[in-house]
Parts: structure tokens; sequence; C-alpha cells
């Protein structure tokens, strides 16, 4: 399941059909919080890092991290400084209105 994939888009256009709009919110966050996960550990890989090679943390620490459901932002920074890249967290807006742009939050790194 990739985000903006054909199949993701699907389910989603099919679950508006036969779910309550707040099951389908639910199941996107749900859906967000899994592909957070999964990019974590992808990039990890990308770089040609192991689990036990990343600094400040043990194996079973990065395991726990790339697994979790919710994670801290101080732990993502952690995290990410420890695999040598940064963070950037945006705002952005879900309806197109006039005048209001992205914003970066917060630049770590």
């Amino acid at each position: 399941m990739k985000t903006g994939s054909k199949e993701y888009t699907d389910f989603f256009s099919e679950a508006n059909k036969i779910m309550s709009p707040e099951s389908v919110v639910r199941a996107e966050e749900k859906a967000n919080q899994i592909m957070l996960n999964l990019k974590l550990g992808e990039l990890r890989k990308e770089l040609g890092i192991k689990q036990v090679d990343i600094d400040g943390f043990s194996q079973s620490g990065v395991s726990k991290i790339e697994g979790r459901e919710d994670l801290k932002i101080s732990t993502l920074i952690s995290y990410c400084k420890a695999l040598g890249v940064g963070v950037e967290i945006k705002t952005f807006t879900k309806k197109a209105l006039p005048k209001v742009r992205s914003k970066v939050l917060l630049r770590a790194g």
C-alpha cells in the first residue's frame, strides 16, 4: 500500500460508499500511521543502515520505533539525526483556500 497509489485511492473511494464518514476518517488516520512506520524502515534501508548500526539506539529500540503507531516528535528527530537526515514538518490546507499557504512548523537536523 503506497500513499497516492491506485490501490490506496481506490480503497478510500469504495470505503466512502459503505462506511460512515467518521469510520473513513479513522481508517485513513490509521493508514497514515502505518505508512509512517513503513517509511521509517524504508528510509533506513535506502540509506544502507542496519537496525543494529544506528548510534544511540538498540536494535530492539529501532524495531519499536519503526513499528509504533504513535511517535513523539522528539523521538522522530533523534532517530532521523542518527540516520543522518533532517526532519521538516509542514502544514497544508485540505481545501483550496485563497491566501493560505503551507507553513514550515519545524525543521530539525
